[in-house]
């Protein structure tokens, strides 16, 4: 087994292509223009692994010592880190490194923004199991131990992982791919999604009547509808709805171990990072940014546009555009400065109780 990083494209590129992918300028003074456009990047690493053809990029003065050893041949970065080009360096000017950077890799390597699929080949594997009255458009990959069930739809381009469940009468769209171990139950997924491994939608909400000393369990009659451009990450669960469907909203990136409970609706371009949890009914709006372990309570509304911090407990509903953080979350000024109120008063009983 090779111990070497597999980061080999297809063809070189010459610094002039990156640079118009990219979006960006050549520093002044790397080199001359001439010669650096004709330049070959042979592949794309980390500043600390980079050799000569490698590109790079730089998003941060704090990684500059590591852009001062770095082996690189060139680098993208913004105009205001361009005074810590080293002189071997190629420098590319880029109004978001970050950004150049990910259209660059995109399509430097196009194969790597979805998982593939096990073997690598397209087709449908005759280990999969498919049941009689399941439609499969041409073009689809299956994976062997997949099991396809009743009345399932789907559509040309997507690929099924290896031992993914697909239930009776879900519908998936065209030129998705589902990962290796999904479970999909009960669900209605859009165009061009992702679920990556070990993740389970469309499984029972969290619902029970308290009888007495006993909990009835109330039937979830919901669907898990996802529409176009989703990401889902691994070991995330989204829970069929009870009474109404649960819905991710296009172009929404939910991260690894994420949960979602029943009847929530997610709005647009959301981002929601890894061990959060959404509880039942709750909405939340367009283009809304969760951070890690962030705990978002039943029943509540969070508008557009808002921030909620890592490990934020939300207990009541936040208005469009706000920035909340702490438990209870509070807006974030408020948070912050309660923050260092508290560090002083510590800092305070420290030295207090070192005169005493």
């Amino acid at each position: 087994m090779s111990l070497e990083f597999n980061r080999k494209i297809t063809r070189a590129f010459t610094i002039g292509e990156i640079a118009e992918i990219a979006d960006a300028e050549l520093a002044q003074g790397a080199l001359t223009s001439a010669e650096a456009l004709k330049s070959l990047i042979m592949s794309v690493s980390s500043l600390e692994m980079a050799r000569p053809g490698d590109l790079t990029f730089l998003g941060s003065r704090r990684y500059q010592e590591n852009l001062s050893s770095s082996r690189a041949s060139a680098c993208i970065l913004s105009r205001h880190h361009s005074d810590l080009l080293p002189k071997h360096m190629i420098g590319l000017i880029a109004k978001d490194p970050y950004v150049a950077m990910t259209r660059v890799l995109t399509q430097l390597y196009p194969d790597a923004t979805t998982p593939s699929a096990l073997f690598e080949n397209s087709g449908v594997s005759p280990r999969a199991i498919i049941h009689s009255l399941a439609r499969v458009e041409p073009g689809v990959t299956i994976d062997p131990g997949a099991v396809i069930g009743p009345r399932a739809q789907i559509g040309t381009g997507s690929v099924i992982g290896a031992h993914a469940v697909i239930g009776a009468d879900v519908c998936i769209g065209r030129h998705c791919n589902i990962g290796a171990h999904v479970t999909i139950m009960s669900a209605l997924i859009g165009d061009r999604v992702i679920v990556h491994p070990g993740a389970r939608l469309g499984q029972d909400g969290y619902g029970y009547a308290l009888s007495g000393n006993t909990f009835e369990k109330t039937p979830q009659l919901g669907r898990v509808i996802i529409q176009d451009e989703v990401e889902i990450g691994s070991n995330t669960t989204i829970d069929r709805g009870a009474l109404r469907d649960t819905i991710i909203g296009e172009g929404t990136k939910i991260d690894n171990l994420v949960q979602i409970g029943h009847n929530v609706i997610i709005g647009r371009g959301c981002a929601i990072v890894a061990q959060t949890g959404v509880a039942g009914s709750s909405e939340i709006g367009d283009f809304v940014m969760i951070g890690g372990q962030a705990a978002i309570g039943g029943h509540l509304t969070i508008g557009d546009r808002a921030q909620i911090a890592a490990k934020s407990g939300v207990m009541r509903s936040i208005p469009a555009d706000a920035r909340v953080g702490g438990a209870p979350a509070r807006p974030l000024r408020k948070f912050m400065r309660i923050e260092a109120l508290l560090d002083k008063l510590a800092q305070a009983g420290k030295a207090k109780a070192k005169n005493t």
